[in-house]
Protein backbone atom coordinates (compact mmCIF):
# COMPACT_ATOMS: atom_id res chain seq x y z
CA UNK A 1 0.00 0.00 0.00
CA UNK A 2 1.45 3.27 -0.87
CA UNK A 3 1.10 6.22 1.33
CA UNK A 4 -0.88 9.08 0.12
CA UNK A 5 0.66 12.08 -2.42
CA UNK A 6 1.24 14.87 -0.08
CA UNK A 7 -0.60 17.64 -1.80
CA UNK A 8 0.89 21.18 -1.37
CA UNK A 9 -0.29 24.16 0.52
CA UNK A 10 -1.60 27.24 -1.46
CA UNK A 11 -1.05 30.84 -0.04
CA UNK A 12 -4.42 32.85 0.58
CA UNK A 13 -2.32 35.16 2.63
CA UNK A 14 1.19 36.00 2.34
CA UNK A 15 2.95 38.61 4.42
CA UNK A 16 2.20 41.68 2.63
CA UNK A 17 -1.20 40.78 2.41
CA UNK A 18 -1.74 40.23 5.92
CA UNK A 19 -0.28 43.39 6.32
CA UNK A 20 -2.60 45.19 4.43
CA UNK A 21 -5.76 43.95 5.57
CA UNK A 22 -4.33 44.65 9.50
CA UNK A 23 -3.92 48.04 8.19
CA UNK A 24 -7.10 48.35 6.70
CA UNK A 25 -8.99 47.14 9.37
CA UNK A 26 -7.43 49.16 11.78
CA UNK A 27 -8.52 52.41 9.80
CA UNK A 28 -12.10 51.37 10.16
CA UNK A 29 -11.91 50.51 13.64
CA UNK A 30 -10.71 53.83 14.19
CA UNK A 31 -13.01 55.78 12.05
CA UNK A 32 -15.58 54.25 13.73
CA UNK A 33 -14.29 54.07 17.34
CA UNK A 34 -12.65 57.82 17.58
CA UNK A 35 -13.10 57.83 21.61
CA UNK A 36 -11.19 54.48 22.26
CA UNK A 37 -11.75 50.78 21.67
CA UNK A 38 -11.84 47.57 23.39
CA UNK A 39 -10.43 45.47 21.84
CA UNK A 40 -11.37 41.46 22.99
CA UNK A 41 -9.10 38.40 21.36
CA UNK A 42 -10.59 35.39 21.35
CA UNK A 43 -7.51 33.00 22.62
CA UNK A 44 -5.51 30.93 21.06
CA UNK A 45 -6.26 31.63 17.42
CA UNK A 46 -6.42 36.23 17.36
CA UNK A 47 -3.10 36.37 19.24
CA UNK A 48 -0.95 37.16 16.15
CA UNK A 49 -3.58 39.09 14.58
CA UNK A 50 -4.75 40.90 18.00
CA UNK A 51 -1.20 42.06 18.25
CA UNK A 52 -0.89 43.46 14.64
CA UNK A 53 -3.69 45.34 15.34
CA UNK A 54 -3.31 46.93 18.46
CA UNK A 55 0.04 47.80 17.19
CA UNK A 56 -1.90 49.29 13.31
CA UNK A 57 -4.27 51.21 15.46
CA UNK A 58 -1.11 53.21 17.21
CA UNK A 59 -0.17 54.08 13.51
CA UNK A 60 -3.99 55.37 12.56
CA UNK A 61 -3.57 57.45 15.76
CA UNK A 62 -5.94 55.67 18.18
CA UNK A 63 -4.75 56.54 21.81
CA UNK A 64 -7.45 54.86 23.88
CA UNK A 65 -6.82 51.10 22.94
CA UNK A 66 -6.86 48.52 25.65
CA UNK A 67 -6.68 44.67 24.82
CA UNK A 68 -8.29 41.74 26.70
CA UNK A 69 -8.68 38.42 25.95
CA UNK A 70 -11.20 35.75 26.59
CA UNK A 71 -10.52 31.70 26.38
CA UNK A 72 -12.60 28.92 25.98
CA UNK A 73 -12.63 26.00 25.80
CA UNK A 74 -13.18 23.32 22.71
CA UNK A 75 -16.83 21.60 22.11
CA UNK A 76 -17.66 19.21 24.87
CA UNK A 77 -18.50 16.07 23.24
CA UNK A 78 -22.02 15.28 22.64
CA UNK A 79 -22.87 18.69 23.57
CA UNK A 80 -21.91 21.51 20.65
CA UNK A 81 -21.23 23.94 23.64
CA UNK A 82 -18.03 25.46 24.91
CA UNK A 83 -17.22 27.11 27.76
CA UNK A 84 -15.06 29.97 29.32
CA UNK A 85 -11.96 29.32 30.56
CA UNK A 86 -10.60 32.54 30.88
CA UNK A 87 -13.00 35.40 31.58
CA UNK A 88 -12.59 39.28 30.77
CA UNK A 89 -10.34 41.35 33.42
CA UNK A 90 -11.31 44.59 31.98
CA UNK A 91 -14.52 46.10 32.91
CA UNK A 92 -16.46 46.96 29.69
CA UNK A 93 -19.28 48.11 30.73
CA UNK A 94 -19.92 51.50 28.93
CA UNK A 95 -17.48 51.16 26.73
CA UNK A 96 -17.08 50.19 22.96
CA UNK A 97 -15.82 46.87 22.58
CA UNK A 98 -14.03 44.72 19.44
CA UNK A 99 -14.19 41.29 19.70
CA UNK A 100 -11.39 39.78 17.63
CA UNK A 101 -11.41 36.67 16.09
CA UNK A 102 -8.87 34.80 13.51
CA UNK A 103 -11.60 32.49 12.14
CA UNK A 104 -15.43 32.73 12.25
CA UNK A 105 -16.84 29.54 11.25
CA UNK A 106 -20.56 28.36 11.79
CA UNK A 107 -21.05 31.45 13.75
CA UNK A 108 -21.82 28.99 16.87
CA UNK A 109 -18.80 30.37 19.44
CA UNK A 110 -19.34 33.62 18.37
CA UNK A 111 -22.66 33.94 19.05
CA UNK A 112 -22.01 32.44 22.60
CA UNK A 113 -19.39 35.05 23.13
CA UNK A 114 -21.46 37.99 21.88
CA UNK A 115 -24.21 37.32 24.53
CA UNK A 116 -21.18 36.66 26.84
CA UNK A 117 -19.48 39.84 26.10
CA UNK A 118 -22.99 41.78 25.98
CA UNK A 119 -24.43 40.54 29.53
CA UNK A 120 -21.24 42.64 31.18
CA UNK A 121 -22.93 45.77 29.45
CA UNK A 122 -20.37 47.75 26.95
CA UNK A 123 -21.94 50.65 24.60
CA UNK A 124 -21.15 48.29 21.68
CA UNK A 125 -19.91 45.05 20.46
CA UNK A 126 -18.47 44.84 17.08
CA UNK A 127 -16.36 41.79 15.21
CA UNK A 128 -13.73 41.76 13.98
CA UNK A 129 -12.49 38.94 12.12
CA UNK A 130 -9.29 38.16 9.48
CA UNK A 131 -11.18 35.68 7.89
CA UNK A 132 -14.57 35.10 7.49
CA UNK A 133 -15.65 31.40 6.37
CA UNK A 134 -19.39 32.28 5.16
CA UNK A 135 -20.26 28.81 3.63
CA UNK A 136 -19.94 27.01 6.91
CA UNK A 137 -22.53 29.60 8.64
CA UNK A 138 -25.32 28.54 10.90
CA UNK A 139 -25.67 31.20 12.98
CA UNK A 140 -26.50 34.49 11.26
CA UNK A 141 -24.42 36.71 12.41
CA UNK A 142 -22.57 40.41 11.57
CA UNK A 143 -18.95 40.38 10.84
CA UNK A 144 -18.60 44.15 11.27
CA UNK A 145 -14.93 44.30 10.31
CA UNK A 146 -13.78 41.60 7.59
CA UNK A 147 -10.14 41.07 6.28
CA UNK A 148 -10.89 38.59 4.16
CA UNK A 149 -13.86 36.33 2.74
CA UNK A 150 -12.82 32.68 2.23
CA UNK A 151 -14.46 29.62 0.69
CA UNK A 152 -14.93 26.29 2.88
CA UNK A 153 -10.57 25.71 3.47
CA UNK A 154 -8.92 24.35 6.04
CA UNK A 155 -6.52 27.19 6.85
CA UNK A 156 -3.40 27.24 9.41
CA UNK A 157 -0.77 30.17 9.87
CA UNK A 158 -1.14 33.57 11.47
CA UNK A 159 -2.77 31.55 14.92
CA UNK A 160 -4.68 28.97 13.02
CA UNK A 161 -2.99 25.79 13.50
CA UNK A 162 -3.39 22.23 13.21
CA UNK A 163 -2.93 20.24 16.37
CA UNK A 164 -1.71 23.74 17.77
CA UNK A 165 1.78 23.82 15.33
CA UNK A 166 1.78 26.23 12.86
CA UNK A 167 0.34 28.60 14.75
CA UNK A 168 3.82 31.02 14.41
CA UNK A 169 3.91 30.10 10.74
CA UNK A 170 3.54 34.33 9.33
CA UNK A 171 1.45 33.81 6.22
CA UNK A 172 -1.97 32.19 5.60
CA UNK A 173 -2.26 28.52 3.95
CA UNK A 174 -5.23 26.19 2.83
CA UNK A 175 -3.66 22.89 3.95
CA UNK A 176 -4.84 19.64 3.81
CA UNK A 177 -5.36 17.78 6.77
CA UNK A 178 -4.77 14.35 5.35
CA UNK A 179 -1.31 15.38 4.29
CA UNK A 180 -1.14 16.84 7.52
CA UNK A 181 -2.25 13.74 9.51
CA UNK A 182 0.34 11.52 7.70
CA UNK A 183 3.49 13.67 8.02
CA UNK A 184 2.83 16.50 10.26
CA UNK A 185 6.42 18.24 9.07
CA UNK A 186 5.00 18.11 6.03
CA UNK A 187 4.54 22.22 5.80
CA UNK A 188 7.34 23.03 7.53
CA UNK A 189 9.22 24.35 4.39
CA UNK A 190 6.46 26.95 4.22
CA UNK A 191 8.43 28.63 7.23
CA UNK A 192 10.77 32.00 5.66
CA UNK A 193 8.49 32.35 3.35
Amino acid sequence: MTSPTPTAPRILLDRAGLAARVERLAGEIQAEHPDGVVLVGVLKGSLLFLSDLARALDRVGATDVVVDFLAISRYAPDTGRVRILEDLAVDVEGRDVVLVEDLVDTGLTLAYLLAHVRGRGPRAVDVCALLDRTPSRIVPLEIRYTGEAIPDLFVVGYGMHWKERYRNLPIVVEADRATLAADPDAYLALYGT
